[in-house]
């Protein structure tokens, strides 16, 4: 019941309204510590080892890898977003990386480092080559899987 009426809510529209003070970030994560409470046996055990036993992300997880996603998927033209309009290729070939390396633009302001399309391109481009090409978004999304099982 959990995943399919209140975590939507809680991720409706991440790419563009995604919480980035902590204060914010822990109230949407005390909703889901709350559900993990009310599972016979969960009770005392501690929020990360119990998402671990439901086989779930914690929502800050989850927010990063829709965002990747979404920007896979501009990358990719599955979505109806134009990429010029938001990003552009880096075409500094002296860094290391992947092909598909995006471009940080420069900001005067500390607000801009919190839109979408500057917050993401630093997750973009620490991933491997072989995720970001990958061919088609179920094989993008197993990479990412895989990424975050090497980091646990």
């Amino acid at each position: 019941m959990y995943k399919s009426l209140v975590r939507p809510h809680l991720e409706f529209c991440t790419a563009a309204c995604s919480p980035h003070y902590v204060k914010d970030k822990e109230l949407l994560e005390k909703v889901q510590r709350r559900f993990t409470r009310m599972i016979p046996g969960l009770k005392d055990v501690p929020y990360y080892e119990g998402l671990q036993i439901l086989g779930l992300w914690s929502l800050e997880e989850r927010r990063i890898c829709s965002d990747l996603i979404v920007v896979y998927k501009i990358i990719n033209k599955l979505s109806n977003v134009n990429f010029d309009i938001f990003f552009e290729f880096d075409t500094n070939r002296i860094t290391r990386g992947h092909s598909l390396k995006l471009k940080k633009k420069r900001f005067n302001t500390e607000l801009r480092q919190h839109f979408f399309t500057d917050r993401i391109i630093n997750l973009w481009n620490s991933l491997d080559e072989q995720i970001v090409s990958s061919t088609s978004l179920n094989c993008f999304k197993n990479g990412l899987e895989q990424l975050r099982k090497q980091h646990k």
